[in-house]
């Protein structure tokens, strides 16, 4: 399925495919032809089941990985290499163990050669931003996975890029420190005009956090649908239309499930 092209496009995705392996080596098609837009100061999901690319897909607009073939495009520039204006959280948080806090935060402006006193200001207005200023000076193993969390993302909100990529960053936390980061991740959103391209395993979080969900077919990643979602936030997550959407995209990640299960049954079968 392929996205009729958007006129104010921040992300643009045209044919991209990727392969892995090569001569001597088993090949792995993980995307396959894939058009996509993310206008500016949207917020969209990549949705589908384990193995189906969404993460190589997130990887690729961020240059960490190179298309086999196709294009994309951000700040009206070809993708190449990671860049100033696309920014990465991961579900692992990434801090460096030995840093504190403040110097984590600290540490992409201190790369840039930002002035000593323009990187305080930042790092401050941040630490109160994310409710970590009495923990500023301790070290990540001192902290929670929702308090590490927030701090990859502070880091990553002071380089100011126009573009989040997100990785299942909330994957890993309870429930209710998930919700809470969702909420506050929202906020952000709307108050700073950031555009987030954002991977989940989770239908409901889809639905709670995107203008789009995108769900992709299992291997080969292709873009199997594209679902509005046109409810008004903050969300009701028992309300009719919630459980209507959760119902609709239930049904097209099982139906890629059962074709993940069926290869992984033909691939044992066939040892």
């Amino acid at each position: 399925m392929n996205q009729t092209p958007l006129a104010d496009a921040e992300i643009q995705l045209r044919g991209v495919t990727k392969i892995f392996g090569g001569p001597g080596t088993s090949t792995v098609f993980a995307l396959e032809d894939i058009d996509l837009d993310v206008a500016k100061r949207e917020f969209v999901c990549l949705l589908g089941p384990s193995g189906c690319g969404k993460s190589t897909l997130l990887n690729a607009v961020a240059g960490f990985v190179l298309p086999t073939s196709g294009q994309i495009i951000t700040a009206d520039r070809p993708v190449t290499r990671p860049g100033p204006d696309r920014g990465m959280v991961f579900q692992e948080y990434a801090l460096f163990p030995w840093m504190t806090v403040r110097s984590n935060i600290a540490f992409g402006l201190e790369m840039r050669k930002e002035r000593k006193a323009l990187i305080a200001q930042k790092v401050e207005t941040l630490l109160a931003k994310f409710q970590l200023a009495e923990f500023a000076d301790r070290f990540p193993k001192d902290l929670s996975g929702g308090m590490r969390q927030r701090v990859a993302i502070a880091r990553l909100l002071a380089l100011d890029s126009p573009i989040l990529l997100m990785d299942e960053p909330f994957g890993a936390l309870d429930a209710l420190t998930r919700r809470n980061l969702q909420d506050e991740l929202l906020r952000i959103w709307s108050e700073l005009e950031k555009t987030i391209f954002f991977v989940t395993h989770s239908i409901e979080e889809s639905i709670y956090l995107a203008d789009r969900v995108v769900v992709m077919t299992y291997r080969p990643g292709r873009v199997k649908a594209i679902v509005p979602v046109p409810l008004e936030r903050p969300r009701d997550v028992s309300s009719p239309r919630f459980n209507e959407l959760k119902r609709e995209l239930s049904g097209m990640v099982m139906e890629e499930q059962f074709r993940s299960e069926e290869d992984q049954r033909m691939r044992t079968a066939s040892v």
